[in-house]
């Protein structure tokens, strides 16, 4: 979900703007899914993405966030899948409505260990987060799901990749759930039927600061807990 150079210190809004519009031409999509770098209030902490010992890469600020022109791009009727951490949560719901989709409900990432437990190394100042929200909202007239949503339960369990990368089965919630064409705004690699717009949505996407070999793998363990769509 990087979104510019890790080596800049800031992110200008005002130069995605024209890009991602060029980008989607006349195209417009029934689905977006966005995962964007969201700049925590404090930048200096050890799991900061621009800290400057990590630079993972550089973060935006909630109002260049909603500045994207999302909803240019959306059809009339159209779902928005937008990840959010915790501690984040009114910046996603304010992003939401930004880009003029309005919140209806949740799906919730728990992130486990290879053993199925919690996996507890993640970070947080209250508490120690081993969950993050994926956001759902809709535009226009008759939005509602497609049947396979309707049915599926909004929890999904497992393991983390590297640092902020989301996991695959995603997509196959995604697509089962919400009509095409699908659009996922700050990719990370690329994927088959999708558009995908990033600066690190390229086929051969490897992560540029050091992290576990395992966490960049792309086939599910099969030893994890079964997920939505498993027999």
């Amino acid at each position: 979900m990087a979104a510019d150079d890790p080596g800049a210190n800031s992110f200008s809004g005002s130069s995605v703007l024209p890009d991602l519009v060029t980008f989607a031409a006349d195209r417009r999509f029934a689905t977006v899914l966005a995962d964007p770098p969201w700049r925590f209030a404090n930048r200096t902490g050890k799991m900061a993405p621009e800290h400057r010992r990590l630079a993972r890469y550089t973060t935006m600020t909630v109002e260049e966030i909603g500045a994207l022109p999302v909803a240019a791009i959306a059809a009339p009727t159209a779902h928005l899948y937008l990840w959010v951490p915790n501690a984040l949560l009114p910046d996603g719901l304010a992003v939401m409505s930004a880009w003029g989709f309005a919140y209806k409900a949740n799906l919730v990432w728990h992130k486990v260990r290879r053993d199925g437990g919690s996996d507890g190394r993640g970070v947080g100042f209250y508490f120690r987060n081993v969950t993050e929200l994926l956001l759902f909202g809709v535009r226009g007239k008759n939005a509602r799901t497609l049947a396979p949503g309707r049915r599926l339960v909004n929890y999904f369990a497992t393991r983390k990749r590297e640092h902020s990368r989301k996991p695959d089965e995603q997509y196959r919630i995604i697509e089962a759930c919400s009509p095409g064409p699908h659009l996922e705004i700050f990719a990370r690699g690329t994927r088959q039927g999708w558009a995908v717009w990033g600066n690190q949505a390229v086929a051969d996407y490897r992560p540029t600061w050091k992290t576990y070999p395992a966490h960049i793998a792309t086939e599910r363990d099969p030893s994890l807990p079964r997920g939505l769509f498993d027999a």
